[in-house]
């Protein structure tokens, strides 16, 4: 079982249409709300376009230079989906990058620009040679059937698939989530098996809660927003 079934299958099979990641970017004015049956329907396409266009399979050593975002959040899960070892930006022998437009110049044997855009517009500049995310992604398919993926395999740095599940699911119960959680975060997204991605990303899911997630943050409407979004708690 791969990372991603373990952690959003329960999710949908719970309430698929109830909502899941909310993300807000202050600097742009964007809100973008996803269910569970809307994220996984982005995470299946995600997935799909790394295997048929990027040759991503188990064992893949991408790595993913991106921000706390909605996209970030799809470019994992559609990785692991795929049975990939996710790395850091900065790490050795990557065979896929998945990066947004300050970081188009990472070593990588294939680059995927994200270029975060609300309206689904493609990145400028892109090198020749790389893959834009948002013109590819939607030519793909809604569902995805992964490949068999060992429970001991490497997921997130040299963390194994148990692992990364094994402490997604402890964090929750740590933090107190559960599926009445709805947290607001302002926190980032590190690859790493510790911090912000398991606390403010996956340890969410593992609970069924649901996320409130916000970028270049006003600091002075959380409180406000926090009010209109019902939020149950901070990070």
């Amino acid at each position: 079982m791969t990372v991603t079934d373990a952690l959003l299958a329960p999710v949908l099979a719970a309430d698929a249409r109830r909502p899941l990641i909310t993300f807000y970017d202050d600097a742009t004015g964007e809100r973008l709300e996803f269910s569970g049956e809307t994220l996984a329907n982005w995470v299946a396409k995600t997935a799909n376009l790394l295997r048929d266009e990027c040759d991503v399979e188990p064992g893949t050593r991408v790595s993913v230079a991106l921000p706390a975002h909605w996209q970030k959040a799809v470019a994992l899960l559609g990785a692991w989906w795929c049975g990939a070892q996710v790395v850091p930006a900065d790490a050795d022998d990557v065979a896929v990058a998945l990066v947004d437009a300050e970081h188009l110049g990472a070593t990588a044997d294939l680059v995927v620009g994200f270029s975060l855009d609300a309206f689904g517009r493609p990145l400028a500049d892109l090198p020749g040679d790389a893959v834009d995310y948002a013109s590819e992604v939607r030519m793909h398919g809604d569902h995805f059937t992964p490949d068999p993926v060992a429970g001991s395999a490497p997921a997130l740095g040299d963390a194994t698939v148990d692992a990364v599940v094994d402490l997604s699911r402890r964090r929750a119960a740590a933090l107190g989530y559960d599926a009445d959680t709805r947290l607001l975060s302002t926190a980032d997204w590190p690859v790493a098996a510790e911090g912000g991605l398991v606390d403010g990303l996956l340890a969410v899911l593992a609970a069924g809660g649901s996320l409130v997630q916000v970028r270049h943050a006003d600091l002075s409407a959380l409180d406000r927003r926090a009010g209109a979004e019902k939020v149950s708690g901070r990070l």
